[in-house]
């Protein structure tokens, strides 16, 4: 699916909804000037068709113990189809990543990693990374401070 079939209403209740996942059709009949039934028609399409994949809360990291925000670059020991699977595999089941990205350059991966402080990062890289065979170098780099921090589209 891409965005060529939707129009000026969707794109702002995408939008809208991004924003506040938890307006209702009549909220957000009020703000795109359609009937709620209009908006409720619409959005369940747009959930089926895919372009919403979910609602979520937006949780404080701080307030629930994960102030401590790191980005480790990942290079593979080997690089093939079946050492990238068994990478995958490890991250998948690492609650501790948050975004898990697959590069082209000198490293192979890039995580963005929550942990409640140093000492936990230290045995999440000491003793979860490293010692996994698919991994052959891990490069750790603390957050001093967050500029932004968005999962929004530019809708």
């Amino acid at each position: 699916m891409n965005g060529e079939r939707l129009d000026d209403f969707d794109r702002k209740m995408l939008a809208l909804l991004q924003d506040d996942a938890r307006l209702t059709n009549n909220d957000l009949s009020e703000r795109v000037n359609l009937s709620p039934s209009q908006c409720s028609r619409r959005r369940q399409r747009l959930e089926e068709e895919g372009f919403i994949t979910g609602y979520r809360a937006r949780l404080d990291r701080d307030r629930l113990g994960f102030p401590l925000v790191s980005v480790i670059s990942v290079t593979l020991a080997t690089h093939n189809r079946d050492n990238a699977r068994r990478f995958g595999e490890l991250i998948a089941r690492l609650p501790e990543v948050q975004e898990a990205h697959a590069l082209t350059g000198e490293m192979d991966y890039f995580l963005k990693v929550v942990t409640p402080d140093l000492k936990a990062l230290s045995r999440f890289v000491n003793d979860e990374l490293l010692p996994h065979d698919s991994v052959q170098h891990v490069k750790t780099a603390i957050v001093l401070e967050t500029l932004k921090e968005t999962g929004a589209l530019p809708l």
